[in-house]
């Protein structure tokens, strides 16, 4: 079982001077949840090597069980420091696809070719694909075979309204994903701020929020039997 995580490489949070990147509870409970069914995880990103960590997410009041093992595990924080560049990935060695969130993706990973591209080489496959929070921001570019939106008609989830007006970013993001969801034809639907939601629909599954990142993991894992 051979499973790729897409990790963001970028760190500029809009014109508000402060950093972002990804969202250490959204890659560390996935990885663990992948790594303890004995999986091999490959991670890449759109620069390669060591990927940007949202400094919010590593703040005592975001620790949770699966942060805490992540920075206790040195093999795990090498193999995150190493990552692939996303042009060097063969999506055909992988049997499923992780995205994790943080504000990121919102920038880098919502147009990056190698990701729409590799996106689209797993939905035309009938493969797995996870995406969580921010992270399927990932998905607005991505195509149908017949050119027509990837979420057109499919349930999804995302970062909902409510929740990036609560951190106060509704104003700072390149797009709102709730909003670009229903423009493309996408059936969005989310449950109560900050508790974890999870939607799948075929191989596609889309988790709410952070709260949500071990629910999609442990769904993309049953998909892979």
């Amino acid at each position: 079982m051979n499973v790729l995580f897409v990790l963001t490489s970028h760190d500029q949070l809009g014109d508000t001077g402060h950093k972002t990147g990804f969202w250490l509870e959204e890659f560390a409970a996935p990885y663990y949840v992948f790594k303890d069914a004995g999986a091999t995880l490959t991670l890449a990103s759109p620069a390669g090597g060591q990927p940007p960590l949202d400094p919010r997410s590593d703040e005592p009041d975001a620790q949770t069980p699966a942060t805490r093992r992540f920075n206790g595990d040195d093999a795990a924080r090498q193999h995150l420091a190493t990552t692939l560049p996303l042009g060097q990935v063969d999506a055909s060695q992988f049997d499923a696809v992780f995205y994790p969130g943080g504000h990121g993706p919102l920038w880098d990973l919502a147009r990056d070719a190698d990701s729409i591209a590799l996106i689209e080489t797993f939905d035309r496959a009938n493969k797995p694909l996870g995406l969580v929070c921010h992270a399927p921001a990932a998905l607005v570019a991505a195509k149908k075979a017949d050119g027509s939106p990837l979420v057109a008609g499919r349930k999804v989830t995302g970062f909902s309204n409510s929740e990036e007006d609560a951190v106060g970013l509704s104003a700072v993001v390149p797009f709102l994903i709730e909003d670009a969801f229903t423009r493309l034809g996408g059936d969005y639907v989310k449950g109560p701020d900050w508790q974890s939601f999870v939607v799948t629909d075929g191989r596609l599954v889309t988790g709410q929020n952070p709260a949500s990142s071990e629910a999609v993991a442990q769904a993309l894992l049953a998909q892979l039997g």
